[in-house]
């Protein structure tokens, strides 16, 4: 028997990418709920600051496989190949179910409380591109992605305030890129 590779981070990160904007979300949708987050807290945050957050957080290893694995679910149930009676829980996104909110939820912890919190509260407001997945009609099943969309937004959205808080330490840029690497593992 041979023994299996590993699959390449970049190849699944590549991957990842693509489910996302297959199902409709961009780097910026992201982006713009990260701005909603962070903006309160910071007036000189631009958009572009957001979309950087949200593209390094895509990097991380636990959001790749997140994102397969919810997306997966979503596109078999769209094909109703799951079996009974989890078909019909995930096709009505079931309000008891949780497992979407489990999965999307264990990619926060690398980011912290601000993460955590983010995460509930993106979860329960439901806001732009979240909330079009979370209500999109017909046979799409974006169970899982709108979790997930909070999830990378949190996510993002931490990592913003902890850079915020590096640079008014004023961190050397080196040490703020050296942390930043250290976040990425996972």
């Amino acid at each position: 028997m041979t023994k299996r590779q590993p699959v390449h981070c970049h190849e699944v990160e590549k991957k990842t990418r693509e489910l996302l904007e297959e199902r409709g979300v961009t780097i910026e949708d992201i982006a713009e709920i990260v701005y909603q987050l962070q903006s309160p807290y910071n007036d000189a945050l631009t958009l572009e600051e957001c979309t950087h957050s949200v593209d390094a957080v895509l990097t991380k290893r636990e959001i790749h496989h997140a994102v397969l694995v919810g997306v997966e679910l979503d596109k078999l149930a769209e094909k109703k190949q799951l079996s009974e009676p989890l078909q019909s829980i995930v096709e009505m996104d079931e309000g008891l179910f949780g497992v979407d909110e489990t999965i999307a939820f264990g990619s926060v912890f690398g980011y912290g409380s601000i993460a955590v919190t983010s995460f509930g509260y993106l979860d329960k407001e439901k806001t732009g591109i979240i909330k079009e997945l979370d209500t999109k009609e017909g046979e799409t099943v974006n169970t899982f992605l709108d979790d997930l969309i909070c999830s990378i937004a949190a996510n993002a959205s931490s990592r913003l305030a902890h850079r915020l808080r590096d640079q008014q330490e004023s961190l050397r840029e080196e040490e703020i890129r050296r942390r930043d690497e250290e976040q990425r593992i996972g």
